[in-house]
């Protein structure tokens, strides 16, 4: 039997972690405990990790949504394609792009301002003027940044801070 090459899914241009680079590589698990369309929260010191095993191939991110840091472990997989818990947002693992924006609406990463979402068809909502809605519209959705990722004789490794 020839056993199959397990992918690491290529990080986007722009979205390692800074000065992860010269991080050593630390093991994580094996490769069989991570099955095709699962995620698995690890933590490492202060660090919460999210390793998912996507269609594309295993990828590890900071286990935090990138708009309000809720844990995108317990949201769902679907190819690609992460969905946070919190506020109905999606992320591309293999792009780092936002799919879907968080309900609440916000800044994204560029500084655009995307309104409160509401069905389609419903009379336009009025900005509501309270602290908390302000502080939701100027909350800035951020980057998903991606740790280096290795396997290594069945062994998932990863760069992290020492």
């Amino acid at each position: 039997m020839v056993a199959m090459e397990t992918r690491v899914l290529a990080v986007p241009d722009g979205l390692l972690v800074p000065a992860s680079e010269g991080w050593p590589f630390v093991q994580l698990c094996s490769v069989a405990e991570v099955e095709p369309g699962t995620m698995r929260r690890l933590s490492r010191g202060d660090h919460d990790l999210l390793l998912a095993h996507t269609a594309e191939g295993l990828c590890l991110v900071d286990d935090r949504c990138p708009h309000m840091a809720a844990p995108l472990s317990l949201g769902g997989l679907d190819g690609c394609i992460v969905a946070c818990p919190l506020h109905r947002g999606t992320f591309d693992l293999a792009t780092g792009d936002v799919v879907q924006f968080p309900t609440t609406g916000g800044l994204d990463a560029d500084g655009r301002y995307h309104p409160t979402w509401q069905p389609p068809g419903s009379p336009p909502k009025e900005e509501p003027s309270d602290t908390k809605a302000r502080v939701r519209a100027l909350t800035r959705v951020r980057r998903i940044r991606y740790y280096p990722l290795r396997v290594i004789d069945g062994m998932i490794e990863a760069r992290l801070p020492a």
